[in-house]
Order: structure tokens, then sequence, then C-alpha cells
């Protein structure tokens, strides 16, 4: 960590600079001699991507950034936000605390939390930015977190770990033992430190197959952000042996979608045809595979067993988009020519042969407009269209 460049006229300049060219910057160079041209643009590069995921940094004087990486990596204030509400009690450590965004809105709810960082830098990186952002009740170790509780014997309220995928699972749907720290080989460690473990992971982590690898899990959270699903998080309790709630929660501007199932329940879906309304879940529904769930809770009827989409005859209060159906035609490419308003619909596929690629330039529809067409199967299994029109929340 360089601390020159916290200097008024470095920060200065790179507050100047967060929308310009960053090739132009790097081909001019600098005229600063006490920080390089690199690290000033890495600076840039950092701040830039947390105007809108973490604003707080973004809008505090004298922060230092890390590498765009390990923005990337880090969690959402808004995310960190939702984790926090998860624990409670007096004591937490983050075996895997990163820029130590969860660790700061854990500090909110925690009387004392630490924040463990294998990586020397960016745990000093932290530190001072904890400083800035006048956090008194944050102790930083430079440590890995697991080798760290190696070495202890103290407890916690509550364990939370973000284990990071191996280079070498990279594009894969891959399982716990991917990750770095191994959390199934190390749960017998973490529960001798805690009674509470609060694990987040990838979205794109196969929920039952990281059941089938943890054990005692009690909750699971679906995280997502304007309908992409940001986080996984696994609650696990010490001695739990009940059934697995799943949370799911879909975080907008204004207000939050939430809908919760127990895993494995069992739920008979009613299937039937489209009536007035139809419904599409939210991605963290989707991601969820609460399909069945949804429909006996909210008592609406599925299209088809693997169409994943829902319709009535009376408006429900749902997590997801809702539409009002104004046709329900066969696939037909002439009669569809001619319901299509202008040559312009969103198009959306759900269990259908052809994808939207395809359909777009088959029937030669261009993006955009009022129309809203799905082109999916029914309960009788035959190919069907969806034009409608979307209702407001």
């Amino acid at each position: 960590m360089n601390q020159l460049i916290l200097n008024n006229n470095i920060q200065e300049f790179i507050n100047k600079h967060l929308n310009s060219d960053i090739a132009k910057i790097l081909f001019k160079g600098i005229s600063f001699t006490d920080v390089s041209t690199q690290e000033v643009v890495e600076q840039i590069e950092a701040k830039k991507r947390c105007e809108k995921k973490l604003p707080t940094w973004f809008e505090n004087e004298n922060i230092y950034f890390p590498n765009k990486l390990n923005i990337e990596q880090t969690s959402s204030e808004k995310t960190a936000l939702y984790k926090s509400n998860l624990v409670n009690g007096i004591s937490l450590i983050d075996l895997t605390g990163g820029f130590g965004v969860d660790c700061f809105y854990f500090s909110k709810k925690i009387n004392q939390v630490t924040h463990c960082e294998i990586n020397e830098e960016l745990s000093e990186i932290v530190s001072h930015n904890f400083n800035q952002l006048e956090i008194s009740n944050i102790q930083t170790i430079a440590s890995d977190g697991i080798e760290y509780f190696k070495k202890i014997n103290q407890k916690y309220d509550w364990v939370y770990i973000d284990p990071s995928r191996r280079n070498d699972s990279k594009g894969k749907v891959f399982l716990l033992r991917d990750c770095l720290p191994n959390v199934p080989n190390n749960l017998e460690l973490l529960f001798k430190h805690s009674d509470n473990i609060l694990i987040k992971y990838s979205p794109i982590l196969d929920i039952t197959s990281a059941i089938n690898e943890l054990r005692l899990v009690k909750e699971i959270h679906v995280v997502a952000v304007n309908n992409e699903v940001k986080e996984l998080l696994f609650i696990l309790e010490n001695n739990y042996l009940g059934k697995i709630q799943i949370k799911t929660t879909n975080i907008l501007k204004k207000t939050n979608q939430n809908f919760d199932f127990i895993f494995q329940n069992n739920a008979i879906p009613n299937f039937g045809i489209p009536e007035k309304y139809l419904y599409e879940p939210n991605a963290a529904i989707m991601k969820s595979g609460g399909f069945n769930d949804i429909s006996t809770q909210l008592k609406i009827s599925k299209l088809h067993q693997h169409s994943h989409l829902y319709t009535s005859d009376e408006l429900v209060d749902f997590p997801g988009r809702r539409f009002e159906i104004k046709h329900a035609i066969p696939f037909d490419k002439k009669l569809l020519k001619r319901l299509i308003n202008n040559g312009k619909a969103n198009i959306t596929t759900r269990n259908f042969p052809q994808n939207v690629a395809y359909i777009r330039k088959k029937l030669g529809i261009k993006d955009g407009g009022n129309q809203y067409v799905f082109f999916t199967t029914d309960i009788n299994d035959k190919h069907i269209v969806l034009i409608c029109e979307k209702i407001r929340n």
C-alpha cells in the first residue's frame, strides 16, 4: 500500500479522471514522481467500479482501493446489508475478509467483528479504510482464517466465510471441494469456534449438491439484485436436524420480492391452460427450484411441468413479472405477424424448441415495443404463443 496515493493532488487527479480513457492516460503517463502511472490507473479503475456497487466507499475521501479484481469479487452494499440482517449477538469473525464490505455491515449489528485476510497488503488497505469510515469495532488480522482458527480457542457467536473458486473450476458447475477454503473438510474446526456459520457461495453453485456436501444446513438464502442472482447464502447451526428453509429475495429499487418454502417439500402443483393472467418467476426463484411450491402457495396453475410459467383468472401478488394475456394462439407464423404491433415485441422462450434469436430471424420481429410474447409448451405438450401486456407493479 503506497500511502503517497492519498496525497491531495493525486486524489484530485483520480477523481477528475474517473471517466477518462484509461488507454490515453497509460500512453501519456503522469507527472507525479511519488507514484507510478500504473498505480494511479489502478485506483481510477477500482474506484470507478465502486460508484454504484459501493457508494459509501466511492463517496468518502481518502479511501484506498485495491486492484479491480478485489472489487469484482466483493459483495455489493445491497447484498452486504441483507447478510447483516441474518446475524446477531456479540461477536463475529470473517475468515475470508477481502475488501471488508461484509464486515462493515456486520459491525452495525455485532459488537465486535474480526476481519481475517491472508493478503497482507489488502488487510492493510481495509484497516486504513475502516479508519476513514470511522468504524472502531472491527479488528483486522493479516492471516489465513483457517490457520488462525487452528491457533486460538476463542468462541464467536457467528463465523462468516466466503470461499473462492479454484481457477481450474472456472466455467464449470462446481462442488464445494472446488473452493478455497474447503468448508466441508473444515466443518469440525468451524463448529469448534461457533454454533452458527454463514457461508456465501457463487450463484452458479448447485444447491442440492451443496446440501449433500454440508451438514446441519438450517437455511439457504438465494439473493438477487434487479433480477440477477448475486449470492447463495447457507446458514449452518450446530446440532440442527430440522427441515431446510429456502428463502428467496429479489432486491429492487423500491421494494424486495420475497418467497420462502421448505426444501424438498414434495409440493404438488396445479396445472392448467392459459387464463387471463401470466406470471414469470424472478431469477431468485428460478435458481431456488421452488417451481411447484409457488403454484401451491399462491394457488396459481403451471402451464407445463418444465415451462415454469404460471397462470390464473384472478390477479395475484407475485414475486416476478406479471402480464395480462391478450392472445393465446398456436405457433402460427402468419397469425403471429398479424397480431404483433409494428413488427416489434419483447420475446421470451420457456420450454420451447427454438431460441429467441431464431424466432426473431424467422418471423422478422424486432426487439422492443409494448407487447411481450412468450413461446412455450402447454399442459397438452402443444407449442403455443402468448401475446401479453405487462402489468406494472
